[in-house]
């Protein structure tokens, strides 16, 4: 499972590189990847999802978690000036639909993507209401409720995950899963989606840049995350099965969660401007710490 993510990224790296992709055509695969196959990615992963009180208690800590590690980042921000207006951002959220839902597939299946939506579903709320609000604020850019709203269902990927919800939590997904017409839902998705995985890690080996001048306030950044981001899955973990019964996978997609870079839309949504690449390096570091933190995980799969 390790040897295809190593793979795909030193391909995406090599290609770059040597400009077998340019920079045009890596951005042409993130379209047909966040326009086409990870809606269906997502789509799927909730419409198969099962919708119970514990998708509501990970849901709320999730939220929650990521809320103070927020708060934590604006605390830190002094620490690390003059590299500290991004900070926050890179020290919360995480990157579930470009890469976490890809690590996930390979580690439990593709069928059991909507574990990891359970998990995901609080990460991607959280990114588009506090996350992307505040990064707005950040940028010195006005935002609301309607900005948030516009950016949810602008996007093809909100649009979705609302979708599989809608249709996942009135039943209605149930009864297609359990019709004659299973077979041919399943099969038409996972074609659809068969792709995504491999060049979602393509694209990270081609975005992966690093800057040696301003690795110390990076590696200070990536530190810092690991040290949140282990709290949060102590904490959050720990009520959770607390509360609920042990599951196995579901602590792996908590795990694997917490392990994921920033998310990507930094550069998006936000003019870097000269902190860009410190951002760029950050998130690169950061996407190597997961791939190092998936080895162990790989290995526990299989205990």
């Amino acid at each position: 499972m390790v040897l295809p993510v190593l793979a795909m990224i030193l391909i995406g790296s090599y290609a770059g590189k040597k400009q077998i992709i340019t920079k045009t055509g890596i951005e042409g695969i993130r379209t047909v990847i966040g326009d086409i196959t990870l809606p269906v990615v997502l789509f799927n992963a909730f419409f198969t999802a099962e919708y119970n009180l514990r998708m509501l208690l990970v849901f709320i800590c999730v939220y929650a978690g990521f809320a103070l590690a927020l708060f934590i980042g604006f605390v830190s921000k002094r620490f690390l000036r003059p590299y500290d207006r991004f900070l926050p951002f890179l020290l919360t959220s995480a990157e579930g639909g470009m890469l976490g839902y890809a690590l996930f597939s390979l580690l439990a299946g593709d069928e059991n993507t909507s574990i990891f939506a359970i998990v995901d579903i609080g990460q991607t709320v959280f990114a588009y209401t506090l996350y992307l609000t505040f990064l707005k604020l950040a940028d010195g850019k006005k935002t609301g409720i309607k900005d948030v709203a516009k950016d949810v269902v602008t996007n093809k990927a909100c649009i979705g995950m609302l979708l599989g919800i809608v249709l996942g939590a009135t039943g209605i997904g149930g009864v297609v899963l359990s019709s004659e017409f299973s077979g041919i839902v399943t099969e038409l998705i996972s074609f659809i989606t068969a792709p995504t995985s491999a060049l979602i890690l393509l694209i990270v080996g081609f975005d992966l840049h690093f800057s040696k001048e301003i690795m110390s306030p990076v590696i200070k950044t990536a530190v810092l995350r690991i040290g949140i981001m282990a709290l949060l899955l102590a904490a959050v973990g720990s009520i959770l099965f607390t509360i609920t019964a042990w599951d196995k996978n579901l602590f792996m997609a908590l795990a694997l969660m917490y392990s994921l870079p920033a998310p990507f839309i930094i550069p998006l949504f936000a003019d870097v401007g000269k902190d860009g690449a410190y951002v760029s390096t950050a998130l690169s570091v950061e996407t190597l710490v997961t791939v190092i933190l998936f080895i162990p995980l790989v290995i526990y799969s299989f205990m």
